[in-house]
C-alpha cells in the first residue's frame, strides 16, 4: 500500500468518526475542500462510493461502513505500536479526545484540568461535552467520563469523583402552601421542576428506594429545562419541588433555605468514573490524565 492511500484510509476514518468534513478536516490539519478531494480520489481508485454526502451531512455508506470496520483494529495497533514508542520519551505527548456532560465537566475537569495543561505543555486535551452515552470506540474518543451506572462493564474504569445523592427539596414558602410529601406517590400532586434529557428527549425520572424497593416516578410542573442551575433556580425561588444533588445545595439546607423531604428513600449513587477501553497499552496522554484525575 501506498503512503498516500494509507493517508487517504486516515481521512476516510476521520470523515466517519467526525460526521463532518469541517471537523474531520481541522483535525488533520487540512482544508475541507482538499479533504473533500481525498475522499473523491479514494472512492474513485476503489471503484465504490464510500460516503453519503447531503448539503448538511456526511456519513459512512454501507459499503464504507464495512471499510472502517475493517481498518479500525489496524488503526488500533498503530496507536498502540507509537503509545509503546512514546514510553522512551521524557515526558508524555499527544492527543487526548474525551467525551464528557456539564456535571463531571464542571466538578471534575474545571478543577482539576487548568493545572494537568500546565504541567504537560506537549499534551493536548480535547472535551466534548453532550448528554448523550456516547460511543466512545466508534466515535473515535481515547475516554468518556459518566457516572458509575452508564459505564460498559468491558470497559476500564476508573474513579474520579465521591459516591453522589439526588434529593428531593423547596423553599419554606413552598411548603406553607403544599403539604410535605410522605412518599414517593404523592409527588403527583406537587409541581416539580423537571430536567429533560438531551440523549433521548424523556424527562429524567426521580429515583427512589427504600428496604429493597425501588420506584421511578415521572413528575410534571410548570418548569421543564435540560440546565440543572436554571432548574435550581427556579427551586430556591418557590417555584416548586426540586430533585437536586445533595452537595450542591449543602448550604442552603444549613441555613434554612431550602428544606429536605424524602430523605429516607434517596439512596448513594455512584459518583463520576473516567473509563476507557481494554488496551494492552494505555497511551501515556491518556495515562498521565488518568493519574490527575483519578481520587
Amino acid at each position: 500500500m501506498e503512503r498516500g492511500e494509507l493517508n487517504d484510509l486516515m481521512a476516510f476514518a476521520a470523515v466517519a468518526r467526525e460526521r463532518s468534513f469541517t471537523r474531520a478536516a481541522a483535525s488533520l490539519g487540512m482544508s475541507p475542500s482538499a479533504l473533500s478531494h481525498a475522499m473523491r480520489g479514494l472512492e474513485e481508485r476503489l471503484g465504490v462510493r464510500l460516503l453519503a454526502r447531503t448539503t448538511r451531512s456526511v456519513a459512512p455508506t454501507e459499503a464504507g461502513d464495512r471499510l472502517l470496520q475493517s481498518i479500525r483494529p489496524a488503526f488500533a495497533t498503530i496507536e498502540d505500536g507509537l503509545a509503546a514508542l512514546a514510553e522512551w520519551r521524557d515526558s508524555p505527548s499527544g492527543a487526548v479526545r474525551i467525551t464528557t456532560f456539564s456535571y463531571p465537566a464542571k466538578t471534575v475537569l474545571m478543577t482539576k484540568l487548568p493545572a494537568f495543561l500546565l504541567a504537560h505543555p506537549e499534551i493536548q486535551v480535547e472535551v466534548n461535552i453532550d448528554d448523550r452515552l456516547t460511543d466512545i470506540v466508534a466515535e473515535g474518543f481515547d475516554a468518556g467520563i459518566r457516572f458509575g451506572e452508564n459505564v460498559a462493564k468491558d470497559m476500564i474504569a476508573v474513579r474520579v469523583g465521591p459516591d453522589l445523592r439526588t434529593i428531593v427539596v423547596a423553599t419554606p414558602s413552598y411548603f406553607e402552601r403544599h403539604p410535605r410529601p410522605q412518599t414517593p406517590a404523592d409527588l403527583e400532586a406537587h409541581n416539580c421542576i423537571g430536567y429533560r434529557l438531551a440523549s433521548s428527549g424523556g424527562l429524567l425520572p426521580w429515583e427512589f428506594q427504600r428496604d429493597g424497593r425501588e420506584m421511578k416516578i415521572f413528575t410534571s410542573g410548570s418548569f421543564v429545562g435540560n440546565d440543572g442551575d436554571l432548574a435550581a433556580a427556579a427551586v430556591r425561588a418557590g417555584a416548586g419541588l426540586g430533585y437536586l444533588l445533595e452537595h450542591e445545595v449543602t448550604e442552603d439546607l444549613a441555613s434554612g433555605r431550602l428544606i429536605k423531604v424524602l430523605d429516607e428513600w434517596c439512596p448513594q449513587f455512584q459518583g463520576c468514573y473516567l473509563y476507557h477501553p481494554s488496551r494492552r497499552q494505555t497511551p501515556p496522554a491518556l495515562r498521565a490524565l488518568i493519574d490527575t484525575l483519578k481520587l
